[in-house]
């Protein structure tokens, strides 16, 4: 079976393929085609597969992470959206909790109030009401309102619409009512009901999760038709699967439809990635380290699992969402931030970057501004001939004059101010990886970091210097370990129900019986699917929190039994998860059940260990000599410099820094006082060698 994996960045689209009977692997690299994501997706895949003489009709899944949605968020470029909900909630989505994103600041950026998804004049009420805790109708939905509604968003100009109803969490009916409509007033409408891609408690969140759903509705439906139609002409009968938040896959169609679910699709995809790498040598310890052309992103896996976001970590771009979602912390820098002078006067790197178009001045598409890349060759850290495999050449004289500039307006040296740039980032990058572990009371030192992305091993090392990790793992693929992680998931789909039940009056088989609801629900989505109940896996999950607390935490619930001993458990790792997440717990406090969850995994074909291949001798690896320039004690000097061929190394001898070591995808930077040994996994593991 032959699998695809692509994952769409910044700056380029990565491509890996692999054929689960004989193990082979192959990967590319095109440039990202902004404008149309599915047009360099595409070409990349047919280039793939010509290279390795693959027939594309021959391909059984593609495997996509993709970024439209996020930038649609990011870049407040998604449709025109309109909202209709209940008499008198017109401005939820205004006010928010009256919380301060930031306490102290008097000149905060409150996103859903400067960029508002729904603009108020789109947003319409009706009369209409239910009433908790079981849903009775105390007003009746009013049809005629709806449709009148529908007509007048239609009249404006817009493209989608939420339905977002006060207590339609507890039952979707008049949501689900209103639904059907507004498509019989206008039809060719994007319409997202808040019941579907949120059913829980806190009216905030839910509507705005609901609104994004609207706000990149039609674009993400339109790019997904747009791709499976380019994948058909391209002579491709693959079915398409596109990863989403939750470190699972979704079927096209499902994606189409809730498009929300896929806001952290590239680096999920990445997290997983790290994992798998890791796994081959032996790693369960570790920090994902994933630096691409525009953000870093970072992860963090102990024993094997990953940490799901909380609801009240759940943030993409400044907005509230509640969509399960691996917990991923993200930064503006990467191997096309750009380095400037701000009004102030301070030397920044970032978040701003070249991107894809035009690009690192070296890269000789028409960049003007001094980047991280450019600072990377200027030091030596790159080698100009190969780049890319040797595909594309990089432009020294255009490095030099972009950090000239820069250092004329910092008043340093030119060497100086490209290691600056270096040093900025890393310290960005590391400060990134401290408020993921050191803040939440997990010592990096005790984890691997596992560099990837086209940047991450150039920095690595430095960065884990500056956290005193010991040990960086460079996967086989560095470049296109996203792309590597989507071969390794499986179909995911996730239902929840709010329940508010407290320890001490919990009716077990009424909770029994949601917990049936739920998965039935999964197992309907999977049969969609066209897979059987056999081939579906349910894990059972339930929010908790004491009594009177505002926020919940994760814990596992009993496949079968939800009897009383069976509860116990849950109350007793409800305790232990609290004391670690925040170092005590009140052993006699009342616990509440908010709400449940149930997650379905349909097993997916996956890619298997990757065959290495060994070199003769590091003499054999050797491509050249030359010079770079690293910052040792303080010092900032030139080192005479060994650049080898990664898949020529030797397995188990060290190379001692400094090291430049090349693969088509990434280059691997070993600065002084660090080795690299290339193991049998396939992985290149960096090690601290200097004493002290």
């Amino acid at each position: 079976m032959k699998l695809v994996g692509v994952d769409v960045g910044g700056t380029f689209t990565d491509l890996i393929i692999t054929d689960t009977e004989t193990n082979r692997i192959a990967i590319h690299k095109v440039p990202t085609t902004p404008d149309d994501p599915s047009v360099g997706v595409t070409n990349g895949i047919v280039a793939l597969c010509e290279r390795n003489g693959i027939d594309p009709k021959t391909v059984d899944h593609v495997f996509h992470g993709t970024t439209i949605a996020t930038n649609a968020v990011l870049e407040y470029k998604g449709s025109v959206a309109g909202m209709i909900t209940t008499a008198g909630y017109r401005d939820i989505i205004h006010i928010g909790r009256h919380q301060r994103p930031e306490n102290y600041s008097i000149m905060q950026d409150i996103p859903w109030q400067a960029r508002p998804l729904v603009r108020r004049r789109h947003r319409l009420t009706v009369e209409e009401r239910l009433t908790p805790p079981k849903g009775e109708v105390l007003t009746p939905l009013d049809e005629a309102q709806v449709r009148k509604a529908a007509r007048e968003l239609k009249a404006a100009g817009v493209q989608s619409i939420a339905v977002c109803f006060l207590f339609s969490y507890i039952d979707p009916r008049h949501e689900e009512r209103a639904r059907a409509l507004i498509l019989e007033e206008f039809p060719e409408a994007f319409v997202t009901t808040s019941a579907k891609v949120a059913p829980q408690f806190r009216e905030f969140e839910r509507f705005t999760t609901a609104a994004m759903n609207a706000f990149i509705g039609p674009k993400v439906r339109t790019y997904v038709k747009r791709f499976e139609e380019r994948l058909a002409s391209a002579g491709l009968k693959a079915d398409l699967h596109i990863m989403a938040s939750n470190g699972g896959v979704a079927t096209a169609a499902t994606v189409a439809d809730t498009p929300v679910v896929t806001l952290l699709s590239g680096p999920a995809a990445g997290v997983l990635g790290g994992a798998w790498a890791a796994a081959l040598s032996g790693r369960q310890r570790i920090i994902t380290f994933d630096v691409g052309g525009t953000s870093a992103d970072i992860g963090i896996v102990i024993e094997g699992r990953y940490s799901e976001a909380t609801a009240r970590d759940t943030w993409i771009g400044g907005y509230p969402v509640l969509v399960p979602m691996i917990d991923i912390h993200t930064i503006g820098a990467g191997g096309g931030s750009i380095a400037h002078v701000d009004a102030g006067g301070a030397f920044r790197v970032g978040p701003m970057s070249a991107g894809s178009q035009p690009g690192p001045a070296c890269y000789q598409r028409g960049g003007t501004r001094p980047t991280v890349t450019d600072a990377n060759l200027m030091l030596g850290r790159l080698d100009k001939d190969n780049f890319l495999g040797g595909e594309m050449s990089l432009d020294e004289a255009a490095a030099h004059r972009v950090i000239a500039e820069l250092a004329k307006e910092l008043k340093l040296d030119k060497l100086e101010a490209a290691e600056g740039v270096l040093t900025i980032l890393n310290s960005n990058m590391a400060n990134a990886i401290r408020a993921k572990t050191v803040q939440k009371g997990l010592d990096p030192r005790n984890f691997a970091l596992v560099a990837f992305g086209g940047a991450g091993p150039l920095h690595g090392a430095e960065v884990a210097d500056a956290l005193n990790i010991p040990e960086v793992v460079i996967p086989p693929h560095p470049g296109i370990t996203s792309a590597a992680g989507l071969l390794t998931t499986d179909i995911k789909y996730d239902q929840i129900k709010t329940e508010f039940l407290v320890k001490g009056s919990v009716d077990t088989a009424k909770l029994a019986r949601d917990f049936v609801q739920i998965e039935t629900a999964l197992i309907d989505q999977f049969k969609t699917d066209g897979i059987e109940r056999k081939g579906v896996t349910l894990l059972r999950f339930g929010d908790l929190r004491y009594v009177g607390q505002g926020y919940e935490l994760r814990v596992a619930f009993p496949a079968d039994s939800l009897d009383s001993a069976g509860l116990e458990g849950v109350w007793t790792a409800f305790h232990e998860q609290h004391k670690r997440e925040y170092g005590h717990f009140f052993a006699d406090s009342p616990i509440e059940i908010v709400n449940i969850r149930a997650t379905g995994v349909g097993a997916m074909p996956k890619i298997g260990r990757p065959e290495v291949s060994a070199g003769r001798s590091i003499e054999d690896a050797l491509v050249r000599r030359g010079e770079s320039v690293f910052r040792v004690n303080g010092v900032l000097s030139s080192y005479e410099t060994a650049y080898y061929r990664r898949d020529r190394l030797p397995l188990g001898q060290a190379v001692p820094g400094p090291a430049i070591i090349l693969q088509r995808d990434t280059t691997t930077v070993v600065p002084p006082g660090w080795s690299a040994e290339s193991e049998a996994g396939g992985n290149l593991i960096l090690r601290v060698t200097r004493k002290g």
